[in-house]
């Protein structure tokens, strides 16, 4: 932001109500948080322009980005918003649970005790400057040997109080008691006094544990809370119904960021005492956003269109993912931009076969980094039919991201040449030869795996892509060194039939519309890599594993019902009720899932880092299977268990 920008916007602010203007100036306040390019004559200025707009029991909600482990950029972000705020005379500055430390957690708090001895001397350091406005903000604390998930309350200088978290949970991707301690609940020991209003301090899912009211002004509740389908309808209903039942208002801090697989939605917020929401901040950005848990009317931001549509919904699995496709692009957006940023890549590469999978990808990436920092490849085979190659030119000219062509017959046929001799010499030792193999298909994939980590060695901060999605993910319909092959998988949560609807969603309403061409969202999904012997033509993947429709019925009953191989089989599905579906074909295509999802545990274990996006996934930093495991998806009767134990 130029000084001229600055001054133009700081007047286009005079003709607003003083609600509107509250948030248009501390839009300003943001963007000097991010680019740090106002001067402190500037600031000073600012700050006289909000401060008469302000109640005397306005909070800021620290809405902010932290990096898991880096105590010092933490520290720094954190002392630049309570700089603001004490330049603005507020009262208090909420940061979320764990800021300082940066969620999510690892097991570097174990490993290293440098973390936590920089954690306490931050704090104090924060401490120190502050003045007269108090900071709540989340840190992991170490007392005798022990380690505690603990908010610190500070002001005029000093530590005024820690309070540590007493309900851990090990849900999701969050495993607290493999770090962490508790102590009793004590209401009493989380009350401290903000601008002479007694306020009670809790730290995430201790909110629950409030029954009935606690003769407090108002609840402040830190969080870092992950963003995933249905989390709106949860969080929005609990806080609600909590704050009406205790009659008291509810300021929910929520970290947003994202590292990894786990993504924060942020969108803190405030319920006043009847239940209602009254403030709600940005989703998926940092903000310093005011609030006063006692107006009657204020600032709610928008949710991404159609999640409103969610909040009441059924249990049940349904092809209309319109309500969840504006929160799921900005998840994976979020996703990317913080992994590649976090992580100093710059550039990214990907392979673009003119399929479903990859051009999404494309369009994510060229989204979140910049059409610049991708580069398109295409890798035709024999196989590679001449429409693919030309929908994937086409996307490529329609992003604006670079694209070459890189056809991967002569490594083939190198390969190739290299295992003709080899094997017939190994069937002398060995008589366990496969009549039919993968090996020809497996050498394509993992050519262009070849070809695209070649350009990630020779290219500063590129960093290869992934493009297997959560329907491949389930099925292990993925080759290990191929095109599961890459440092991050934007789309590994996202099933193939929201991806379709993705990739319509993404036609209507990113800016440059229609950028997927209909070609890629018409044709029948299919790897390219063999030859059906039934029909002549490169084998589709429905052919190779089932109707994705049902496919993904399968894969969402499993999440979200829990249902095993006879549940399924008794099930009506959406599928049968728009095509015929014989018993028998229903059965082989049960056992084909989980025959191969038990063989794919180890292809999900070396899956790259993934956005978690759906309410339950099979990521590896959500769900951990063994391996080496073999269960019974079919119930064995009682009957047939008495044979067995009386043969």
């Amino acid at each position: 932001m130029s000084h001229a920008q600055f001054a133009a916007d700081n007047n286009h602010t005079q003709t607003m109500r003083k609600p509107e203007m509250i948030y248009a100036l501390t839009d300003l306040i943001d963007r000097d948080l991010d680019e740090e390019k106002l001067s402190v004559t500037e600031k000073q200025k600012l700050a006289n322009r909000i401060k008469p707009l302000l109640s005397k029991d306005a909070i800021v909600h620290a809405q902010a980005n932290p990096i898991s482990g880096d105590i010092k950029y933490n520290a720094l972000k954190a002392k630049n918003r309570i700089d603001w705020a004490e330049m603005l005379g507020i009262s208090a500055v909420v940061f979320p649970e764990n800021f300082l430390t940066g969620a999510p957690l690892s097991d570097y708090l174990l490993k290293f005790p440098i973390v936590l001895e920089e954690c306490r001397e931050w704090i104090e350091v924060l401490a120190k400057q502050t003045v007269k406005t108090r900071v709540i903000i989340g840190f992991v604390e170490k007392s005798a040997n022990k380690l505690y998930n603990s908010i610190a309350v500070l002001c005029e200088g000093k530590i005024e109080k820690i309070i540590r978290k007493s309900v851990l949970i090990d849900a999701d991707t969050s495993y607290e008691s493999r770090y962490f301690s508790s102590e009793p609940f004590n209401i009493q020991d989380r009350i401290i006094n903000i601008n002479d209003k007694k306020v009670l301090i809790l730290i995430g899912e201790e909110i629950s544990l409030i029954k009935e009211s606690q003769n407090v002004d108002y609840i402040i509740n830190c969080s870092s809370s992950i963003d995933r389908t249905e989390k709106e309808a949860y969080i929005n209903n609990l806080l609600s119904g909590i704050a009406k039942n205790l009659n008291t208002p509810i300021l929910y801090a929520n970290q947003v960021g994202a590292s990894d697989c786990v993504s924060y939605e942020g969108a803190s917020r405030v319920y006043n005492r009847s239940g209602e929401l009254i403030y709600r901040a940005k989703q998926y950005e940092e903000q310093f956003f005011i609030v006063d848990p006692f107006v009657t009317e204020g600032k709610i931001y928008p949710l991404p269109k159609g999640l409103e549509e969610t909040l009441n919904s059924k249990k049940e699995f349904t092809l209309d993912y319109e309500p969840d496709l504006e929160r799921t692009y900005k998840t994976i957006i979020q996703s990317i931009r913080d992994y590649f940023k976090k992580n100093g890549f710059k550039r990214a590469c990907l392979g673009l076969s003119g399929g479903l999978d990859s051009t999404v990808c494309a369009v994510l990436l060229a989204d979140a980094i910049g059409k610049e920092n991708v580069f398109g490849i295409s890798m035709p085979s024999k196989i590679t039919s001449t429409q693919s190659k030309s929908d994937g030119k086409c996307l490529a000219e329609n992003l604006g991201i670079n694209y070459l062509e890189a056809p991967i017959k002569d490594m083939f046929d190198a390969t190739r040449k290299t295992f003709d001799v080899l094997f017939p010499d190994m069937e002398k030792n060995w008589d366990c030869r496969y009549k039919e193999s993968y090996t020809n298909d497996n050498i394509q994939a993992r050519a262009r795996a070849m070809i695209l980590w070649g350009i990630a060695n020779e290219f500063d901060r590129c960093l290869t892509i992934a493009t297997s999605d959560k329907s491949e993910a389930y099925m292990g319909y993925a080759t290990i060194n191929g095109d599961m092959s890459g440092g991050y998988a934007p789309i590994a949560d996202v099933t193939k039939t929201k991806l379709f609807a993705l990739a319509k969603w993404l036609n209507k309403n990113r800016e440059q519309k229609n950028a997927i061409p209909d070609s890629v969202i018409n044709k029948r999904p299919g790897a390219e890599l063999a030859i059906n012997p039934k029909t002549g033509k490169p084998l589709l993947a429905e052919e190779a594993l089932m109707p994705y429709e049902f496919l993904d019925e399968v894969i969402w009953r499993v999440e979200n019902l829990n249902q095993a191989f006879n549940e399924l089989l008794d099930s009506t599905f959406l599928y049968e009720k728009e095509n015929l579906l014989s018993k028998e074909q229903k059965t082989e295509w049960l056992e084909k899932f989980f025959r191969r999802m038990s063989t794919a545990a180890y292809k999900g274990s070396i899956m790259p880092p993934a956005p978690i996006v759906d309410v339950h996934s099979i990521n590896k930093a959500e769900f951990h299977q063994l391996i080496t495991s073999s269960i019974n998806y079919k119930k064995t009767s009682l009957d047939e268990k008495s044979r067995l134990f009386h043969a």
